[in-house]
């Protein structure tokens, strides 16, 4: 048969859309400018330090130097070099400040920036094992190292995941929880000194219509030293329980290592004091999962000498633990791992057609997307994989271990003076203190005014809380200092106790 085709129909097509070509960057280009990042990166870690911790900028400052409108045409990168120098580099606070004793740590290291930069040009979307195999499986392996170094049970094993950060960790603990308990009014019980992402993952996921909602967001008590008091909680599950008709208690949430003063709850408690709770109408045995949250403190299991801390997790239901606060991971990066994964991916999975493939239906590999609240997902485990490469255990234990000394060294000089006073527990490297005064009112006044005579220097930045309890002796206004960063050394350890020192003398007031 003759053929309908004709030479023309192979001529070269004209592209339709020739008159529109983006100004993409050339490798070579990129390769220029990329060096010229790296070095600005690179002077910013060596000269961070001459800078204020936090900037003096009011508010609007940064708005008010920006453009109501983004540019028209394509502007030049010295501009734009020129933007970071004036605009916004000034206007930060730096977190990676030697002087930053605030919060917790939020470390970044060169290994971490250079897998964080590896993964932004790699720029895979990790949804499913098939969209990027080697991101999915180097994954898994990295959580398992983390697994061992940490001391975690083999329950978790094959068991982890890569979150965000610790609060997503969280609502996804409670949305596993309430998918296996798959009760019609689930409740969540946790302490009056747990994170506030535990009460916002009540409210996500539909047990709170506000902060303040406690119609099922069960609070208990805790010791003055901040940890939970397992009789509280055991009076507020058996109450619970025994009204079958009333909220039905799905998850325990507990903390090593609370922000306000670093308490360690008791986990193999709260699990025995769950045990002993049970349904009075049926007798049956309360199947409550247990959550630990250990985004900060937890970090420290790596070396053994405190890896107590972790006890217990051997019976919980899910952990989380943040590298990016403590372990040299660039942020975000959370360590999730679940001790039965099936709950986890009832509560969250879903298939349509178009993510339909042949490795996923033969149950043969992991889709994260499953194990997550997006679909999409950053391939976090290079940078990760970069920083125990570069690191190793031993690079690990000896950044835990110089803050922790840091920390006692600071704690023995407030102990030392008689002006202070320590208001809890030195735990790991968070000290707590507050000035002392004839009533609780006026050292309450006088700390707060320490606080921000100290941090009004530039030099050093720290971060108040309240103490665990009511007043008179619970409540009060307290000074947190907690060494973390990177290039923090002991001379800028050295050098805050001097401006605390000078700032709470009388004369200075």
């Amino acid at each position: 048969m003759p053929s309908d085709h004709h030479p023309a129909d192979h001529a070269q097509a004209q592209d339709p859309a020739a008159e529109h070509a983006p100004p993409h960057m050339s490798p070579d280009e990129f390769r220029a400018l990329g060096h010229r990042m790296v070095d600005r990166i690179a002077d910013y870690m060596r000269t961070v330090e001459s800078m204020p911790v936090r900037p003096r900028a009011l508010p609007g400052t940064v708005l008010d130097g920006l453009p109501d409108a983004a540019p028209e045409t394509p502007e030049p990168w010295g501009d734009i070099f020129a933007d970071l120098d004036s605009l916004i580099v000034p206007n930060l606070t730096h977190w990676q400040h030697p002087g930053f004793f605030a919060y917790f740590p939020c470390n970044a290291s060169g290994p971490g920036i250079l897998g964080e930069l590896l993964s932004a040009g790699l720029n895979v979307n990790g949804m499913l094992w098939s969209t990027s195999p080697a991101a999915t499986e180097l994954e898994t392996r990295v959580l398992d190292w983390c697994r061992t170094l940490l001391g975690l049970p083999d329950a978790f094993a094959g068991n982890g995941v890569i979150q965000g950060t610790a609060s997503e960790s969280t609502l996804i603990a409670l949305l596993a929880a309430k998918s296996r308990a798959d009760a019609q009014t689930p409740c969540l019980i946790t302490s009056d000194q747990a994170h506030s992402s535990v009460i916002k993952a009540a409210m996500i996921a539909g047990l709170a219509s506000g902060p303040d909602d406690r119609s099922r967001v069960h609070i208990v008590r805790t010791h003055p030293d901040g940890s939970m008091d397992l009789a509280d909680l055991r009076r507020v599950a058996d109450t619970l329980l025994a009204d079958p008709d009333g909220p039905q208690p799905i998850m325990v949430s507990g903390t090593v290592g609370t922000t306000g003063t670093g308490a360690i709850d008791d986990i193999a408690g709260i699990r025995l004091a769950m045990d002993d709770a049970s349904r009075p109408a049926t007798g049956e045995p309360w199947p409550g999962w247990l959550h630990i949250d250990a985004a900060w403190a937890g970090a420290a299991a790596v070396c053994p000498e405190h890896r107590h801390l972790l006890a217990g997790a051997e019976v919980a239901d899910s952990v989380c633990i943040n590298p990016h606060k403590w372990l040299l991971t660039n942020f975000d990066c959370d360590l999730f791992w679940v001790r039965d994964r099936s709950a986890l991916l009832d509560a969250l999975s879903i298939t349509p057609e178009y993510l339909r493939n042949e490795q996923t239906d033969a149950g043969a590999v992991i889709d994260y997307r499953d194990w997550q609240i997006p679909l999409g997902r950053r391939f976090r485990a290079l940078k990760l994989w970069f920083v125990l490469r570069h690191y190793g255990a031993e690079g690990l234990r000896a950044h835990i271990r110089r803050h922790v000394a840091w920390a006692g060294w600071f704690e023995q000089r407030v102990a030392a003076d008689d002006r202070f006073e320590s208001v809890a527990p030195n735990r790991l490297a968070l000290v707590c203190f507050a000035l002392r005064a004839d009533s609780p009112d006026k050292a309450n006044a006088a700390t707060r005014d320490l606080l921000a005579r100290v941090n009004e220097t530039g030099e050093v930045f720290l971060s108040h809380t309240a103490s665990p309890g009511s007043p008179p002796s619970g409540g009060r206004y307290t000074i947190r200092f907690t060494p973390g960063a990177t290039a923090t050394r002991f001379e800028h350890v050295e050098r805050a106790w001097r401006i605390i020192s000078d700032a709470a003398d009388p004369a200075s007031r």
